[in-house]
This record gives structure tokens, C-alpha cells and sequence, in this order.
């Protein structure tokens, strides 16, 4: 055998603070940069559009970054466990390297993966580099899995941090081998028949660069008013880090030891930033515990409730043509870019499951297939948090009002401007809620209420009761 190693890239797209490729270069390996597409990996969930149009972006910011460093990242299709022992019988290689995953499919490839290697005399190394707190370390008093988010933290958040990795390219040695590798293009992963994804390209540079040119962008920026001005989307208030940190351009503890050198930690903005890192900790922490919840509320009493769902109106709502102006730009925001505002995710989720009763899992599937960012914890978590059925559940008697939300948070209406030009015009008293101004009024400005611009799709009031009905019926 070689004294060579395949470092393995499925969800941590960079060369830094990335402990699988830094041990083959502590221990002199010669290495063998690989990422195989193994859809079944993903399990009932298959990657959306949108995260495929990212991870497509991702394969090619490392391949030029390989490249540039005198490599070649082999690109496979296929079942990886196959893949995996044609690489290693072909290549000879002594060890493999990869960094760990916590979704049950993920895991579940991996150890049928560790199994069949060991059993062949090859050395696995699975390494921690896309979590701060790896699910099983931290449990209540009892010893069972938290469910709420605070004390999940109070339990955490002292932990020290390690430094992140720093790697000396120069002493990266690739291996000079002659194997099979596809094409990008042949990966399938954006679909040749539709143009959708054309205006993401105006909206984020996918690299390991411009992720942390972003953190410190922010750190310098925003971070300081980021308590407050996370909640307002007509403001350039949060990181944009999320689809970064989804698929592995920048890693938790590069977030995290940015902030210690940068910051006060002790101040509020960095603190809360810093909260909504562990956040994120705690989506795995709660998918790793109860792997149903992507498609079981955690909490049971909610799997009886009654949804009243309807396409059309589901449409509506995919599509931003609810009447519901800071839904609209939402879900407007959300196709145009493949991300949207958090706040504003709060407030069309509320819309969809209180007001529609939606199921909160029709949500989910829609933000799957569309965020660039789309993670199936924190997407389940937010949206079980959204339907009051999930660990750290809002109470589904929380029903958020769509225009006093507008109002609160996007005072000038400039976010809904944007994103809903039939808008545009309007004065900021009107633009949350357009109904409110007389017919020749809303003329003046261009606006004609179920012609350019639906009414809303249902009357706020009415949705809250019968929303509130729902939820007493299920009490019953």
C-alpha cells in the first residue's frame, strides 16, 4: 500500500480549519482529494434545487483551489460504499480521512463505509468540523437529551473552544495518480432545461474567500447592532453566513474564535450572534436525538391536528400572492435569491400553518427545495417551532400578526418595495396593509387590490380563531 490517503469533502468545502485534510498532512500522507454525489446519503430527503445549485458552486470553488495548489479533486456519482472500495483497491492507499455527519442516512453510510474499509486493513479517521458540541457530549440531569434550547446552552457554553486548524499549504503533497474522475457537469446537479438559478449568481459568490471576507465584513459592520437590527429586513443587519456554514466554506469554531479576537463577547450583539451559532448546535443536537422529527412533530399530541389544506392556497403562498405584502417580499425574496430574511421566515411560516393550517412539513418541503441554506435541522426545528409542535416550540396560540410585523420591522416599507414593486408607491401607512386606503386613493398610486395586487388571502382575524379552534379541538 501507499503511503497515501483519500480525504473525503462532502459537506466542509475548504482547506482550512478542515481536520480530515490537515491529518493527512500532519502525518505526510500523500493526498487523494475526493467528493462522491451519493444522493441516498440524503435518505427520504434528496437535496433541493437551490442546495444543489450551492453544492455545484462549492465542488467548483474547491477544484480550482486543489488545483491551484497542483491537485485534482476526483468527482464519483454513484453508491459510495462502491465507489469507495474501487478508489481505495485502485489507489492503494492506506488510510482514508473524512469529517463526521450527524444525520441518521449520513451516519448510517458512513459506518457500512468504516466497516467495509477496516475489514479491507485500511486506517479510517472520522474528525469534529462542522460542530461546536457534538450531540452526544452534553445531556440533563437525567441523562436524557435536552429539549429546550436554554438549558442546552447553559450546559454548553462555557466549553473551551479550540483554535481553528491553520494549514501550511506548502506542505500539501498531492498524489500523482491517474484515476477516473467525472466531469462537474456530469453530476447533474443543475438542471440544462431551467434558467431559475440564473439570478443567484447576482446575489452570492460561493467560496471558501468570500465567506470569511463576509464574517469579518460583518464583524466591522454589523455586529455591534446585530441584537436588534438581525429583526429588520430593510436593513443589511445579519452575517449571511447560513448557506456558508450549511455547506462547510467557513466552519462554527472559525465563526466563533473571529469573535473572541474581534469582539467583546460580553457585549450584546456579539453574544446573541453568538447564541444563534449555538442554535444551530442545537437543530443537530435535537435531529441526532429524535431523527423522526424531520417529519414527526417531537412533541406527539400535535400529530392528530387538524389542517385544513388546500393547493391553491399553498400556491398563493409559495408563489408571494397572499395579499399579505411582508409575506409576499418574503416569498419573493426567497425564490429570487434562494435565502430570505429570518424574521420574515418566522412571519410566512405563521402565516402558512396558523392562519392556512398548512402542515408545518409543507413548509419544510418548500424552503427544502429553495433555500440555498437548507438544512434538514434547522430546518425541521424552525418550522416545528413555527407549528408549536417541536423542541423549543413557540406556543401555537402565538400567531403572528403579518401587518403589525411589517410595521414593526419594516417601518418605511422599504423591504416590501423592493421585493413587491406593484408597491412601491405607496405610503409607509399603507404598505402593510393595503386594504386600509380608499379604492381611488390606492388608484393614485397604481394599485388596484384583486387585480395587480391580490387581497389577502384570508382575513387576519377570521385565521387566528380558527386557528385557535384548531388547536382547542385537538385539546379535546
Amino acid at each position: 500500500m501507499h503511503d497515501s490517503a483519500l480525504v473525503c469533502f462532502r459537506n466542509d468545502f475548504r482547506l482550512l480549519d478542515n481536520p480530515a485534510l490537515f491529518e493527512a498532512v500532519r502525518l505526510k500522507k500523500k493526498v487523494i482529494p475526493v467528493f462522491i454525489y451519493d444522493p441516498s446519503a440524503f435518505g427520504d430527503w434528496d437535496l433541493g434545487g437551490a442546495s444543489k445549485w450551492w453544492l455545484h458552486q462549492s465542488i467548483k470553488d474547491i477544484q480550482k483551489q486543489v488545483a491551484s495548489l497542483g491537485g485534482r479533486l476526483i468527482l464519483r456519482k454513484g453508491s459510495t460504499a462502491s465507489i469507495m472500495r474501487e478508489l481505495v483497491e485502485s489507489t492503494q492507499v492506506s488510510s482514508v480521512y473524512w469529517n463526521r455527519r450527524y444525520l441518521l442516512s449520513e451516519r448510517t453510510v458512513d459506518a457500512v463505509v468504516k466497516e467495509m474499509l477496516v475489514d479491507m486493513g485500511i486506517e479510517v479517521k472520522s474528525f469534529q468540523a462542522s460542530l461546536l458540541v457534538e450531540p452526544w457530549t452534553t445531556a440533563n440531569k437525567e441523562g436524557n437529551p435536552f429539549k429546550v434550547y436554554s438549558p442546552f446552552w447553559r450546559s454548553i457554553k462555557d466549553n473551551p473552544i479550540p483554535e481553528p486548524l491553520e494549514l501550511d499549504f506548502s506542505k500539501i503533497e498531492f498524489a500523482d495518480e491517474n484515476i477516473e474522475c467525472l466531469g462537474l457537469e456530469d453530476l447533474d446537479l443543475i438542471p440544462k432545461d431551467k434558467t431559475w438559478h440564473e439570478p443567484f449568481h447576482d446575489f452570492w459568490k460561493v467560496s471558501e474567500m468570500n465567506a470569511h471576507d463576509l464574517l469579518l465584513n460583518f464583524i466591522h459592520r454589523g455586529i455591534d447592532d446585530y441584537a436588534v437590527d438581525r429583526d429588520r429586513p430593510d436593513l443589511n443587519g445579519t452575517s449571511s453566513l447560513s448557506p456558508y456554514l450549511r455547506w462547510g466554506q467557513i466552519s462554527p469554531r472559525q465563526i466563533a474564535h473571529a469573535l473572541s479576537k474581534n469582539c467583546d463577547l460580553n457585549a450584546k450583539g456579539p453574544t446573541v450572534y453568538l447564541k444563534e451559532i449555538y442554535w444551530r448546535e442545537f437543530a443537530y443536537y435535537v435531529m441526532y436525538h429524535f431523527p423522526e422529527t424531520s417529519d414527526s412533530p417531537l412533541q406527539e399530541k400535535y400529530k392528530n391536528f387538524p389542517w385544513n389544506e388546500d393547493k391553491s392556497t399553498l400556491s398563493a403562498w409559495k408563489w408571494g400572492k397572499t395579499g399579505y405584502p411582508i409575506v409576499d417580499a418574503g416569498m419573493r425574496q426567497l425564490y429570487a435569491t434562494g435565502w430570505m430574511h429570518n424574521r420574515v421566515r418566522m412571519i410566512v411560516a405563521s402565516l402558512l400553518v396558523k392562519h392556512l393550517l398548512h402542515s408545518w412539513h409543507a413548509g419544510a418541503e418548500w424552503f427544502w427545495d429553495t433555500l440555498v441554506d437548507a438544512d434538514l435541522a434547522s430546518n425541521s426545528l424552525g418550522w416545528q417551532w413555527s407549528g408549536g409542535c417541536g423542541a423549543d416550540a413557540a406556543p401555537y396560540f402565538r400567531i403572528f400578526n403579518p401587518m403589525t410585523q411589517g410595521m414593526k420591522f419594516d417601518p418605511d416599507g422599504e423591504y416590501v418595495k423592493r421585493w413587491v414593486p406593484e408597491l412601491a408607491a405607496l405610503p409607509a401607512k399603507y404598505i402593510h396593509q393595503p386594504w386600509e386606503a380608499k379604492a381611488s386613493e390606492l388608484k393614485s398610486f397604481g394599485v388596484t387590490l384583486g387585480d395587480n395586487y391580490p387581497i389577502p388571502i384570508i382575513e387576519h382575524t377570521f385565521g387566528r380563531e380558527r386557528a385557535l379552534e384548531a388547536l382547542y379541538s385537538l385539546k379535546q
